[in-house]
C-alpha cells in the first residue's frame, strides 16, 4: 500500500504531482493520455473514473494526475487518495507487460540507435531531471532522418510552457550534437 509522502503543485496548474514513501514501479514509466489507454493498469484505470482526470502519469515514486480545468483541486485530492493509497508495487507490475518493439513500431538503423543513444543521454542529463521535478517527463518517439519526434508525459503534456520554451530549450540542445535536426511535439 502506497503512502503518499508529499504533494506538489506543478508549473502547469491542471497537474499535481504525488511523492509516494514506496515505489510504484522500478524503473518503467507507465502515461496514459485517457481511460482507454489505461486498460489494464489498475491504478491508471482507477484514477480516471474519477470525473475530470484527463492524463495520469508515474514513475518509480511519484505520480502525476492532470485534470480537465474544471474540478476543485481540493476536492479531487481527497479523490485521488483512496486509489493511490491502494496501489502497489507488486500489482502494478503483475498486471503490465512491456512493449516489445519501440513506439513507432519500426526497426531502427543501428546508425540511429546511437544518434539516439547520444540524444536522450544529453535529454537524461540535462532537461529530464527539471521535467520530472516539475512532474512530467519527455519521451523521444521516433527519429527519421533529421526530424526527431518526441512527446511530453504527466504535467507537462498539457502545459502551455513545454509548447513554447521548453521545446526550443529542448531542440537548441539538441542541435548542439545535430545542428540540422528538426524537433516535433506529438
Amino acid at each position: 500500500m502506497s503512502k503518499i509522502s508529499e504533494i506538489e503543485s506543478t508549473p502547469n496548474p491542471n497537474a499535481m504531482k504525488f511523492i509516494l514513501k514506496e515505489p510504484l514501479t522500478y524503473g518503467v514509466t507507465r502515461s496514459y493520455d485517457s481511460a482507454a489507454h489505461a486498460k489494464g493498469d489498475p491504478l491508471a484505470s482507477a484514477l480516471f473514473a474519477i470525473p475530470h482526470v484527463t492524463n495520469v502519469f508515474y514513475v518509480d515514486h511519484w505520480l502525476t494526475v492532470t485534470q480537465d480545468g474544471q474540478a476543485n483541486w481540493q476536492e479531487l485530492l481527497k479523490q485521488l487518495a483512496v486509489p493511490i493509497r491502494a496501489a502497489s508495487a507488486e500489482t502494478q507490475l503483475q498486471s503490465q507487460v512491456a512493449p516489445a518493439e519501440n513506439e513507432a513500431g519500426v526497426a531502427v538503423s543501428i546508425e540511429d540507435t546511437l544518434r539516439l543513444a547520444q540524444i536522450n543521454e544529453l535529454l537524461d542529463q540535462q532537461i529530464r531531471p527539471y521535467l520530472q521535478s516539475d512532474g512530467g517527463d519527455l519521451k523521444v518517439l521516433k527519429l527519421e532522418g533529421n526530424t526527431l519526434t518526441i512527446h511530453y508525459q504527466g504535467a507537462c503534456g498539457s502545459c502551455p510552457t513545454s509548447l513554447a520554451g521548453t521545446l526550443s530549450a529542448v531542440e537548441n540542445l539538441v542541435r548542439t550534437i545535430e545542428p540540422d535536426l528538426q524537433l516535433v511535439a506529438v
